[in-house]
């Protein structure tokens, strides 16, 4: 079997093509990366094909908040068409093309009409949910809103119904493309492994003050004006809490217009991952407030650091632990909700304790990245045998 990957970024794609290249069965994977940020990730850099014209500037440049929506809107669409049309150009006979929801839909055509077998990998809810979501976010905080450019959601809908199958990593996700007219049977849900080795715990959290971290882009979907509001009914003497992600200084000023911002708070911006697992293993509890995520990789990654985890019901919770025992999950933009969660946990050290020792068992449980290779190649495996067999 010959399996082709793309992805615009890096994102857990490369993370599969690991596990294919174990399995001597990836062909190749092309990106929209440059070759020089490639160079660590454990896959043969004959299988790497690199398309970076587009999607590296836009790494890379520093003024889009000058710019405006409109304009970094037009640019991500001319990114995933210009990938999308170089890698139909290039690919490879394959008998399996996996591709990223967004930037496959050419490519896929072209697998499809050689016989193969294409399967539209999305990282978040549908796209028409996740447009809704954001806007209805944007609505509630009073903030104008950029949509989800329309022809994006027209291409992504187009790979949905052309696809052979179509993975998604949580329950979550899975049931909003249930509610869009999307067939069960089309749908695989496999949620996300953890590297275990890259993240385990390397300490204890100081027992005289009470650390909270958030891991991830600072904005409204991440829901950081509810984990503020939360953060301020804490009642604790030495609470902090640390944001840990890159952040617009224009929604850092906003929040603090709106009274959310607290002289407790930490905000560290990007923080390698490397040095993850000591922040994580350091918090008394890491908290997700998204209102709108696939299945976020940091609470794995946490829970292998004995960090316990509160996050929302739409972020993937569901598919990594059980609430109450490992963290608790709850309603998206319910901030007493999290406070509540927050103040047992602070109050109640003992019961923290059995919450971190049970997601450090529960995360050797869940299986790593071997796990979710397993369960992708067996999906690749059959849609195989299916094609064959109707062409017989």
């Amino acid at each position: 079997m010959k399996v082709v990957l793309s992805t615009i970024g890096k994102f857990h794609t490369f993370d599969l093509a690991r596990e294919l290249v174990k399995r001597k069965v990836l062909y190749e994977i092309h990106t929209g990366y440059p070759g020089f940020k490639l160079k660590n990730e454990d896959v043969p850099q004959s299988l790497i094909h690199t398309y970076p014209y587009f999607h590296t500037p836009y790494m890379g440049f520093p003024f889009w908040e000058v710019i405006g929506d409109r304009v970094k809107q037009q640019w991500e669409y001319w990114d995933k068409i210009s990938f999308d049309r170089h890698v139909a150009k290039t690919i490879a006979d394959c008998d399996v093309f996996m591709g990223l929801s967004g930037s496959a839909l050419e490519t896929a055509r072209v697998v499809k009409a050689r016989g193969g077998v294409y399967i539209c990998d999305r990282g978040s809810s549908h796209i028409r949910m996740q447009d809704k979501i954001l806007r209805e976010e944007h609505e509630r905080w009073g903030i104008p809103y950029c949509p989800i450019d329309p022809r994006i959601i027209d291409r992504e809908e187009e790979e949905y119904n052309l696809a052979d199958a179509i993975t998604v990593p949580s329950s979550f996700v899975h049931d909003t493309f249930l509610k869009y007219g999307i067939s069960r049977e089309k749908l695989n849900t496999v949620p996300y492994g953890v590297n275990t080795e890259k993240f385990q715990k390397t300490a204890s959290p100081d027992p005289t003050g009470f650390n909270i971290l958030f891991v991830g882009a600072v904005s409204l979907r991440k829901g950081i004006p509810d984990l503020l509001e939360a953060f301020a009914r804490l009642e604790h003497p030495q609470k902090t809490l640390t944001l840990a992600g890159s952040y617009s200084p224009k929604l850092i000023d906003w929040l603090k217009c709106k009274g959310l911002w607290s002289p407790n708070l930490i905000v560290s911006g990007h923080v390698p991952q490397e040095n993850l697992k000591d922040l994580m293993s350091r918090s008394h509890v890491m908290v997700l407030p998204s209102v709108e995520e696939g299945l976020a990789m940091v609470q794995a990654q946490a829970m292998a650091c004995g960090c316990p985890v509160v996050a929302t019901s739409n972020t993937g919770a569901q598919n990594l632990f059980t609430d109450g025992v490992e963290g608790f999950i709850v309603p998206i933009r319910k901030p007493e909700a999290i406070a509540a969660s927050l103040q047992l946990l602070a109050d109640q050290p003992e019961r923290r304790e059995k919450m971190s020792q049970a997601a450090l068992a529960r995360v050797r449980r869940v299986g790593g990245w071997s796990s979710y290779g397993d369960k992708v190649v067996g999906l690749m495996t059959d849609l195989c045998r299916q094609s064959i067999f109707n062409l017989v």
